[in-house]
């Protein structure tokens, strides 16, 4: 007979049934409840509690059962406290998640109209069920690729708008795992010359009440409640866990085409929110070991999050779920590495931001997620890190995209912070003895506009949230060439175009790892929305019958030329532990050094920049004024001709013998 076991926590199959195993240090009892196919509810009390683990051998248990727990205990939200027998809680392990929900009284613990009243309305009929899900899967010999963070171009992309409106994606499985594996959708990625698609959320996430009462939806997914299911709603196939199977055939699929698979993950908080919030999982479970509670107020939720609760990473359960769903993902679903939405508030233990946090030092640890890229959103509500993390993480650099958009806007006095994010921000690294590859350097992200937006539009136009324009950040530094919106005024036009490929162009010329904008290299607009996390529609999605195909040619030349180049892919440009020499020339356009005075001239606008790696050199021509600008061209390191890599400029030309070369106003050239 088998033994009941506290681990691993979850539904484990085994002969005859399952083990189950559910933690909670304040539960009095615990019951499974599985549920036929007609609703019908059958409990289980788990008997056996080794600690706080609660935990039993159930019979009847088998892929495909819908299952949750309901968890008994005291109701005393004063003290942390919020069990509710009537409701049905998802399995924090739950590996699928099969149904929505029907928002109303029944999903919340307590009265809505007297909060610290218990509501007893039972729940089961309003709640999506756990789905016992089939792991197995033949790999053929698939493996994470481990492309190496030099080498690597990173596409920020949504699993569903990627593909929702790809004419040549079968209509049955547009904006779903399949779609993104389908053939169409990978060579899109393939020819473009990107290494890695960062993929917005796709852990199990809530499609909240406030949205559904606006009639809009969740799209972005930064509102999670399963850390180790795929998101149903992006499968084709069923959700029965059907989707597990889909999103590693999606994987697999793109490992075969060289592509790997980041996911940006959301653990700094859940879908319940806060003492107002629903009651699905955690709440019901262990409130107080979950979630951060406010000291001397534990009513209360302690928030970094702007979400209304911050996961308690101070404590070893809450702590072990993270590292568990991390572990998971790697090793039975093969991604590639993390992107970790407001990572800052993971390092908060104790309330402050900490380097040597235990969350930071157990990944730094772990024999299986020191291996795979991991990537921070190095701030949260409470504070701002860039910089703040340990040597073998990488940080999206919030300061390239500030400091690009300034420079190339024309800004008085952004010429010197433009060239520290061009060498891979000395300024922010160097001091730790940290490598350039630690910026994520990127101008356009999914929170904020869209690079065509960027070039379109001097102020957000977000009306469609249903917020009255008030929504979203107010200053962007964006510059619309003179008119709001598309315009047929060809110099306006000719201005935006340029534009784009001076943010393009500059973001692979910088020492980083570069990050695009899915949709960026085709002109994406979301009609000035800079907010768009709740338009699941037209707004967000690809566009793909209005590719502008000069702007998608002009992306994949500039990726070709970064890989071509290591000068533009340095681990190290000047201070490498034991070396002392530099491999970069600062100079002005009459190819003299920089002097104090230079840098404070706030009307200076132009710069070259020299980069050498071993045998390879390129020479980078930046003029962001309002004027040509006529650049002495210095010798090419080793000897030799320089000649024309990338412009921003169409109509850019050199001879093989220049000692000049004029560089229009608002663009860029770059020379090999």
């Amino acid at each position: 007979m088998t033994t009941s076991s506290r681990t691993p926590l979850g539904v484990t199959l085994v002969d005859g049934g399952a083990n189950v195993a559910l933690f909670s240090s304040t539960a009095e009892r615990v019951e499974f409840c599985r549920f036929d196919e007609d609703g019908t509810e059958h409990r289980t009390e788990l008997t056996q509690r080794t600690g706080y683990t609660f935990h039993d051998i159930v019979p009847d248990v088998a892929v495909g059962t819908r299952y949750g727990f309901r968890v008994h205990g005291a109701w005393d939200p004063a003290n942390g406290l919020r069990h509710n027998g009537a409701k049905l809680l998802l399995d924090p392990y739950a590996t699928a998640i099969d149904g929505e929900y029907e928002w109303g009284q029944a999903l919340f613990g307590h009265d809505m109209n007297e909060p610290e009243q218990i509501d007893e309305t039972d729940s089961a009929s309003a709640m999506p069920r756990s789905i016992v899900a089939d792991r197995s899967f033949d790999w053929q010999g698939d493996t994470r690729l481990g492309t190496d963070l030099a080498d690597t171009v990173f596409y920020e992309v949504h699993v569903k708008g990627f593909t929702k409106q790809h004419p040549d994606v079968p209509e049955e499985i547009r904006g779903t795992y399949a779609g993104m594996a389908h053939p169409a959708a990978i060579k899109h990625l393939v020819d473009l010359g990107v290494t890695a698609v960062e993929l917005l959320p796709t852990h199990q996430f809530v499609q909240d009440s406030t949205l559904v009462d606006k009639g809009l939806r969740n799209y972005w997914g930064y509102n999670s409640i399963g850390f180790f299911a795929p998101h149903n709603e992006y499968s084709s196939t069923g959700t029965a866990g059907q989707q597990v199977v889909e999103f590693k055939e999606m994987v697999k699929a793109l490992h075969a085409a060289g592509l790997e698979v980041i996911m940006d993950v959301v653990y700094n908080h859940t879908a319940e929110g806060n003492h107002m919030g629903p009651t699905l999982s955690f709440k019901g479970i262990d409130n107080a070991s979950y979630y951060r509670l406010v000291e001397g107020d534990e009513a209360n939720y302690f928030d970094t999050t702007g979400t209304g609760n911050s996961l308690n990473v101070g404590h070893p359960t809450a702590l072990g779920l993270i590292m568990d769903s991390l572990r998971y993902w790697v090793e039975e679903m093969h991604v590639d590495g993390f992107r970790f939405d407001l990572a800052t508030t993971l390092t908060r233990q104790d309330g402050e931001a900490e380097k040597h946090s235990a969350f930071l030092d157990i990944i730094h640890q772990d024999p299986v997620l020191r291996e795979v890229k991991m990537i921070a959103e190095p701030w949260d509500t409470a504070g701002y890190q860039v910089g703040g993390f340990p040597a073998d993480w990488s940080e999206w650099n919030g300061k390239y995209r500030d400091d690009l958009r300034a420079f190339w806007r024309g800004d008085e006095g952004a010429l010197g912070d433009a060239v520290q994010r061009v060498l891979g921000s000395p300024d922010v690294y160097e001091g730790s003895r940290r490598s350039p590859l630690c910026s994520v350097d990127f101008v356009t992200a999914h929170d904020g506009f869209t690079l065509a937006d960027l070039t379109m539009y001097a102020e957000k136009h977000n009306e469609a949230n249903g917020e009255d324009n008030n929504d979203g950040e107010s200053d962007n530094t964006s510059f619309n060439g003179g008119i709001e919106g598309p315009t047929d005024d060809g110099a306006v036009n000719d201005y935006r175009d340029r534009q784009r490929r001076n943010f393009l162009g500059t973001l692979m010329l910088s020492a980083g790892v570069p990050m695009i904008l899915g949709g960026d290299e085709i002109a994406r607009s979301q009609g000035g929305n800079n907010n768009a996390y709740c338009q699941d529609d037209e707004i967000s999605w690809f566009d793909w019958a209005a590719v502008d195909q000069d702007l998608l040619a002009f992306t994949t030349s500039a990726i070709a030329f970064r890989q071509q180049h290591e000068a533009l892919r340095p681990e190290w440009y000047r201070t490498a532990p034991g070396h002392s020499a530099s491999t970069v020339s600062v100079l002005r356009a009459d190819n003299a050094g920089f002097e104090d005075g230079d840098w404070a001239d706030g009307g200076n606008r132009a710069v070259m920049l020299v980069l050498e790696q071993g045998d390879d050199s390129v020479a980078v021509l930046l003029n962001a004024s309002e004027t040509t600008v006529e650049f002495t061209l210095p010798e090419k390191p080793g000897g030799g001709t320089w000649s024309l890599g990338l412009s921003s400029d169409p109509e850019q030309q050199l001879d093989g013998d220049a000692t000049t070369l004029l560089v229009r106003d608002a663009s860029f050239t770059a020379l090999a």
